[in-house]
């Protein structure tokens, strides 16, 4: 049973639910139900480039816990550590249409959520010990105390075990009683992982660094083995524990549909890439590839590529 699952990741799923017409969300009448979460995006990602891939969370016994379980066994990911949990509901979201590249507007309706009930008893160690790579990120850190400690409790058991760990901040401030609050725990959580994936504006909070060097470096003298950061319209920054370091530039895109999802798929590519033994080069280049080809479609999930996909690209 060791090292049948390539990656476990935990998170939150929401129903979401997308206008299909532009404007204000008041007026929209109509809308597209999706599944919706950071840490599920990158899980779908790596699951249709063929990794195998489990999710670890809990939702509601409803029709949205239902949908987003349906969902998973679509995509191909292991459900074994979902739990259906009578007490609370699934959260859901509803997201605008944008228009012309802008950010949609994305409102949420999670708090008490299944998910924010995740805590350590959710960490089955039999699944835990059959995956080579643990994904974690900041929206899970950030739903509740007890999730937060199943995040610290699993980053140390696949740790002790000499499992590669990924961290992508993903910060959500609202969500925090403080940002100092927030820059302590997630960069406890960074410091103990192999692969850290900040943006700009990220890493700057999180470290007080303004340049992708600094950045870098910040994370590498305490421990963590490669520094990927996203710079925007530049591409993508990059620097290892080795001393490999380099800028790689970005995938131009004509036509910019919904910047949501994008820092999950650029995670989906870099993720993917390594664990198949990719040069970092190669990794931070499909990390772009992936995260262009996600802002080309509506949709958190639907313009990450299959493995036919990708090559084709």
């Amino acid at each position: 049973m060791h090292n049948t699952l390539d990656v476990i990741t935990i998170g939150e799923a929401m129903a979401m639910f997308v206008a299909t017409e532009t404007g204000d969300l008041a007026d929209a009448g109509h809308f597209i139900k999706r599944a919706a979460g950071a840490e599920l995006n990158v899980a779908t990602g790596l699951s249709r480039l063929g990794l195998k891939v489990s999710w670890v969370s809990r939702v509601g016994n409803d029709s949205f816990g239902r949908f987003i379980l349906n969902t998973l066994r679509r995509e191909g990911i292991d459900t074994r550590c979902v739990t259906l949990d009578g007490r609370f509901a699934t959260g859901f979201q509803l997201k605008s249409k944008a228009e012309n590249g802008t950010d949609p507007i994305v409102e949420y309706f999670r708090k008490g959520s299944a998910a924010s009930h995740l805590s350590p008893e959710d960490f089955n160690a039999d699944i835990f010990s059959q995956a080579r790579h643990l994904h974690v990120s900041g929206v899970a850190a950030a739903l509740s105390a007890t999730s937060y400690a199943l995040l610290e409790h699993a980053v140390a058991r696949m740790k002790a075990q000499n499992k590669t760990i990924s961290f992508d901040p993903n910060l959500r401030p609202v969500l925090w009683n403080s940002e100092a609050e927030m820059v302590e725990k997630l960069n406890r959580l960074a410091f103990q992982s192999d692969w850290v994936l900040p943006g700009m504006k990220e890493g700057f909070i999180l470290t007080g660094q303004h340049t992708p060097q600094g950045i870098a470096d910040f994370y590498l003298q305490r421990g963590v083995q490669v520094v990927v950061i996203k710079t925007g319209a530049d591409g993508a920054w990059f620097k290892a524990a080795s001393g490999e370091q380099g800028a790689v530039p970005p995938v131009k895109v004509e036509n910019v549909v919904d910047t949501v999802g994008a820092g999950d798929g650029f995670a989906v590519g870099v993720l993917s890439a390594l664990l198949e033994g990719k040069t970092l080069p190669e990794a931070v280049r499909r990390g772009n590839a992936i995260g262009a080809m996600a802002i080309q479609v509506p949709g958190d999930s639907e313009g990450l590529p299959t493995r036919a996909q990708l090559g084709a690209l």
